[in-house]
């Protein structure tokens, strides 16, 4: 429950500082590792605070790296800084983790547990792989193979997905794609304009952050056509319609009392203050979801937190709704009651601010404090991980909250009420079989690999099957633009190695 008693100041969190900083070496050894992003861009958020509060911070939040690997990364940062924070984490994947972070230390600050919180995260993707495809060694950090690798994708996922191919972020997330836009009546062609539309004015964000990656504005069309810059992935996404990791990126926020920010002479201009948010998760594993045109723990989290702004999406004056794939921020601008000509983020999104794998959020929190700084009063952080798995969300104001920052902000069991009975999964069955949702798996040259369909047959299971690239007539039933193929029959057999495959009637 949330507690009515106005706090005292020294219980009220604000975030005072953020920095950010983007990494282009001309040459491959000259680029910094994700330890250096991450002190360079803390320093600078001290910078931006302008008050010197690293050396106090209690509480330490390292977002999960993917592009370099060290062992114990959040003790080593605090060594680096001269700290000894009593709460010092390194947590696990996860796109949300960021706002989760800033939403937890808001939280200790708040319980009185500490004065001074830390939020950090960095990747140096484009740098590493460059390095590895020339075969240049960096002058890192040695890379820790000694570190356990983080747990993703195939590690949660069914061996028959993992099989097909559909066990990565772009292969699943068409399966909502799909579903989603077949539930609100539209075609595929009318679903590809939204997403082009929505992508376009990322891009035009994007266009305006001076830490964006691609900084230029790109046309609808320019997004959703095909061409040999911009190649089909997994239907319906083109590259400039998915993240992009290759991305060199340090962010990092502090966050204090507001007696402490006070006491420090920080600017009254310069503090925003965390009002609440709300946090859910699915099943990693995807195939034991109910079904992929909503999210539950989506819808409940986005409802939490128009509760927090009075019940109403429009209230807010600036959004950053989490972008990695096109479907997810229109599912929440659908749950937020918010039109089609929405402005959907302050940063620029995964596919053009870029994405620093786990810690996008970081930079959108940075891009948000700049914005309700400039004028905004009311902001919404809408972070996701997984695979429409994790979701957080985190309402930031200009003004001084009314009420204590709530302690209890798990909104689990309003996902879990509204979830329906989950569908037995089966590898094998021969008879009809019903499409739930689909995708279409395209090689580099742009070739089709083959088709996968998520099927229901005829005893309501669910199960995957398998079109070969040779069944034209199948493809071109999946890929028409004026017809969704979600809820079309067809035969499923199961192929010479085990694998159903699946025609159209």
């Amino acid at each position: 429950m949330t507690d009515k008693t106005t706090s005292p100041e020294d219980r009220i969190p604000v975030i005072v500082g953020i920095g950010e900083i983007v990494d282009r070496p001309k040459e491959i050894t000259e680029g910094l590792e994700p330890f250096d992003l991450l002190e360079r861009a803390l320093r600078r958020a001290e910078a931006d605070a302008g008050a010197k509060l690293l050396s106090e911070v209690q509480s330490l939040d390292v977002v999960n790296f993917l592009s370099w690997r060290y062992r114990d990364p959040e003790k080593l940062l605090a060594q680096r800084l001269g700290i000894q924070p009593a709460h010092c984490y390194y947590g696990p994947v996860g796109g949300e983790t960021p706002i989760r972070y800033i939403h937890e230390a808001a939280k200790r600050i708040a319980r009185g547990e500490c004065a001074v919180a830390a939020v950090c995260g960095a990747e140096a993707q484009s740098t590493a792989t460059k390095a590895d495809r020339a075969g240049v060694k960096l002058p890192w950090t040695p890379f820790a193979h000694d570190a356990p690798e983080p747990k993703r994708g195939a590690a949660f996922q069914k061996p028959l997905a993992v099989k097909l191919g559909v066990f990565r972020p772009v292969t699943v997330y068409p399966f909502y794609e799909a579903a989603s836009s077949a539930h609100w009546g539209q075609t595929p062609r009318e679903a590809m304009t939204e997403s082009g539309m929505l992508w376009s004015r990322y891009s035009e964000a994007a266009a305006r952050n001076p830490n964006a990656w691609l900084k230029r504005r790109y046309a609808p069309d320019e997004i959703t056509t095909p061409t040999a810059d911009n190649r089909l992935i997994a239907w319906p996404y083109n590259k400039l319609m998915v993240a992009n990791p290759s991305v060199n990126m340090g962010g990092a926020l502090l966050l204090t009392s507001l007696a402490k920010a006070r006491a420090a002479g920080i600017p009254e201009d310069k503090l925003v203050y965390p009002l609440g948010g709300a946090s859910a998760e699915e099943p990693p594993d995807y195939l034991l979801r109910d079904q992929f045109y909503e999210s539950h723990p989506q819808n409940a989290v986005l409802t939490a937190a128009m509760d927090l702004a009075g019940g109403d999406g429009r209230t807010f004056g600036a959004i950053e709704l989490y972008s990695c794939f096109p479907c997810v921020p229109k599912m929440a601008r659908r749950t937020l009651g918010l039109s089609a000509d929405v402005q959907p983020t302050v940063t620029g999104g995964l596919t053009f601010f870029g994405a620093p794998l786990n810690t996008y959020m970081t930079h959108a929190a940075c891009a948000m404090v700049r914005r309700l700084r400039e004028g905004a009063k009311l902001g919404l952080l809408y972070g996701q991980g997984g695979f429409v798995t994790k979701h957080h969300a985190l309402v930031v104001a200009k003004a001084p909250p009314r009420e204590a920052l709530a302690q209890e902000t798990s909104v689990q069991g309003e996902a879990d009420r509204n979830k329906r009975a989950v569908p037995e999964f089966v590898t094998e069955a021969s008879e009809k079989g019903k499409v739930e949702s689909f995708t279409v798996l395209y090689g580099r040259g742009g070739d089709v690999e083959h088709g996968v369909v998520m099927l229901r047959t005829e005893d309501d299971r669910r199960t995957l099957a398998r079109i070969p690239a040779s069944d034209h007539a199948t493809l071109r039933h999946l890929l028409s633009m004026d017809r969704t193929p979600v809820g079309s029959l067809g035969e499923i057999r199961m192929a010479a190695d085990g694998v159903p495959e699946w025609r159209v009637a």
